[in-house]
């Protein structure tokens, strides 16, 4: 039996689905308490979708498995998730392949995303792996202890 795996575009009905995969994940997980702590809510996450905001939700055999969500204003990737028995089969990659063309298209050169200082964490090396740059890690504030990776448009982006 053939595995299908499809990214498509996340709509406000699938908003639930995104809260239930964010909370799925081991590494860097957050309850809904927590993420509603930060002033990640339905309502707010809706407003983001229908303003300066991307999602992108990663399908395997029709089950929501993995989500990305980018903000072409911040210039950044704003997350990435993928549940834990899918993580290692390419899902987060295509994700953020999507998320990167979609930034990518609204004429901004550089982009960022923040994840924990950790190089043992998956996500550090994984950004490392598709290109990122470390540039700084957080020293104040909400984000202190952060690492800030950023990400330049390429020469042979511009042509696509």
């Amino acid at each position: 039996m053939t595995t299908i795996m499809l990214i498509r575009v996340a709509q406000v009905k699938d908003i639930e689905t995104l809260f239930d995969i964010r909370t799925s994940v081991t590494e860097n997980y957050q309850s809904r308490e927590e993420i509603a702590a930060l002033g990640i809510t339905p309502e707010s996450l809706a407003e983001m979708l229908a303003t300066d905001c991307r999602a992108w939700i990663a399908e395997h055999d029709r089950q929501p498995v993995g989500f990305a969500i980018a903000n072409a204003t911040a210039a950044t990737i704003f997350g990435i998730f993928v549940r834990p028995a899918f993580e290692g089969k390419g899902i987060g990659r295509s994700l953020m392949q999507a998320a990167e063309t979609w930034l990518w298209s609204q004429g901004i050169e550089e982009i960022w995303l923040l994840t924990g200082n950790d190089p043992t964490l998956r996500a550090y090396g994984f950004y490392q792996h598709l290109g990122w740059t470390l540039t700084e890690v957080i020293a104040e504030g909400d984000y202190a202890g952060e690492a800030r990776f950023i990400k330049r448009r390429q020469q042979h982006d511009l042509a696509g």
